[in-house]
């Protein structure tokens, strides 16, 4: 799957897809160190949802809304949206659901390149005037909406390549997901043992875990 410049609804997958590979990535990823900081970098889960900040280039954040109703937002340095003349209202016919106040204050701060949300089976977002270029998405969500992208992301916890890497999307996919199974794949960036209880309490807020 790719995604378009700029992106389209329809090159978003389902959302459930999109949550189990990005939560897989802030799992995997997970340390006691990190959530404790009170400013966060990487990919990481919260009560807000999941979170990806590379510290420069790109920041996301992707929330369940219950019933059905997710919410995706960011911002990549290839967006155009905040700079393009006639400015883009970005929540232009966006539900009242939305976080506003949240989305808002982004926009203010001239912080937001997009904004996606999904209900009744299908992804939405504003219409873009013509001669917008890009949103960003792609620069943004290309690397889990891909599957070989989102494989890579493993790489440094699972080593490179290994067949691993795709053992675990799957299970995520499923929703089977456990402890014993990061436990068997899973080392530290550095080759240490992981964080585990770190991934477990990421795993079970993300809801990838196998049901007893």
């Amino acid at each position: 799957m790719t995604i378009q410049r700029p992106g389209l609804p329809e090159d978003l997958p389902d959302p459930e897809v999109l949550w189990a590979r990005w939560a897989l990535v802030a799992v995997v990823a997970a340390t006691t160190e990190a959530e404790r900081a009170r400013h966060r970098t990487g990919t990481w889960i919260d009560d807000e949802g999941l979170h990806l900040d590379d510290s420069g280039c790109t920041w996301w954040t992707f929330s369940r809304l219950g019933g059905g109703r997710y919410v995706l937002y960011g911002e990549d340095e290839s967006s155009e949206c905040k700079w393009h003349e006639p400015s883009v209202d970005m929540l232009a016919g966006g539900p009242d659901w939305l976080p506003h106040e949240e989305l808002r204050d982004r926009l203010a701060g001239n912080e937001l390149g997009c904004v996606y949300w999904y209900d009744k089976g299908a992804w939405a977002r504003t219409p873009y005037p013509e001669g917008l270029k890009d949103d960003g998405l792609d620069g943004g969500m290309s690397r889990f909406v891909e599957r070989d992208k989102a494989h890579r992301l493993l790489d440094e916890y699972v080593g490179y390549g290994k067949p691993a890497r795709a053992l675990l999307m799957e299970h995520a996919e499923a929703r089977r997901l456990t402890p014993e199974l990061l436990g068997q794949h899973v080392s530290s960036p550095e080759g240490d043992a992981p964080d585990l209880p770190a991934m477990t309490r990421a795993l079970r807020r993300a809801a990838l875990e196998a049901p007893f």
